[in-house]
């Protein structure tokens, strides 16, 4: 099952978002730390590019995540042009209260009443720009929820006489093209669910979190984890919690909805659903899958343009 989310006020965000890069010095990219390269919209990217704007990424959620896996991805975000990466947690205070400092080395010519720093907060559905730009102005201006999408608007405030900031909604892009992907994404909340099945996006994490941490998952549930599958996990997670029906059958509904949001809510430990090297595995074997099913097309092209040739004697 592929999972697709692209709400109709997110084209118009894209729009206003691009105007508005032309007016700003620092793009802040909020992602979520367990999942970086799978929560960066690669929207984003193009749009600063094209605009060659530098990039404060925030891994929030870090106090969620694995940390020997965040320290990777600083180090490879870091490694990067243009860019500068911080893991942090967005609802401590002492964490954004270096947000704006670390922006100003990345447009030094920003910093004074004339030319005030000019920042714009970005990224996709509930990975934490409200909670960051609350906590920067210390007072509710942005709404926060547990559902995606809650923000649909772009709004501008002053932080400061020598900086100002730009919220803008939460942009997913048109056709996630890795399912993967997608699954992480709905595993963590960062897509309606309308669009998904939650027991499909259950056996996904499960199969995942066997993979990575089984022994999290057992201490959190009490079970034997040797052996089981991400089905198999959901249905010991029902027996274990009690998850029934009327008729005492096991209630696979309910019970997807418990993992999920243990590891949302950071019952399990910490976790990181993706690592620079599972990254790259899962991009190589994408560029193989594309590759070989072009050849397939072009071998097929040519057996179409010549379907009765005969190949020369030996």
């Amino acid at each position: 099952m592929s999972i697709q989310w692209f709400p109709g006020h997110m084209t118009s965000a894209r729009k206003k978002a691009a105007e508005s890069m032309e007016r700003i010095d620092v793009v802040i990219e909020v992602v979520d730390a367990r999942l970086p390269e799978a929560s960066s919209n690669p929207m984003i990217r193009e749009l600063r590019l094209h605009r060659q704007r530098p990039c404060l990424k925030i891994l929030n959620k870090a106090d969620l995540a694995d940390p020997a896996v965040t320290a990777q991805w600083l180090a490879y975000y870091n490694a990067q042009k243009g860019v500068t990466a911080v893991a942090l947690s967005c609802k401590k205070p002492g964490d954004v209260a270096k947000v704006v400092g670390l922006c100003r080395p990345l447009a030094p010519h920003r910093n004074d009443r004339l030319k005030p720093l000019r920042m714009m907060i970005m990224g996709i559905p509930n990975v934490g720009k409200s909670t960051l730009m609350n906590a920067l102005l210390k007072k509710r201006v942005a709404k926060v929820g547990d559902e995606p999408a809650v923000t649909k608007s772009q709004q501008a405030i002053d932080l400061s006489p020598t900086a100002s900031l730009i919220d803008t909604p939460g942009m997913m892009w048109p056709k996630i093209e890795h399912d993967s992907d997608g699954y992480m994404l709905a595993a963590s909340h960062a897509i309606g669910r309308n669009a998904v099945i939650d027991e499909a996006v259950a056996n996904f994490l499960g199969g995942l979190l066997l993979g990575r941490y089984p022994a999290l998952v057992a201490a959190r549930y009490k079970i034997d984890v040797s052996g089981l599958d991400g089905p198999g996990l959901v249905e010991a997670v029902a027996r274990r919690r009690g998850c029934l029906l009327k008729g005492g059958g096991l209630d696979i509904e309910k019970a997807s909805l418990v993992l999920l949001q243990d590891y949302r809510d950071g019952a399990l430990g910490r976790v990181s659903l993706e690592t620079p090297t599972t990254r790259q595995a899962m991009m190589e074997a994408h560029a193989a899958e594309m590759a070989a099913r072009a050849a397939a097309e072009a071998a097929g092209e040519v057996d179409d343009a010549a379907p009765d040739e005969v190949p020369p004697a030996e």
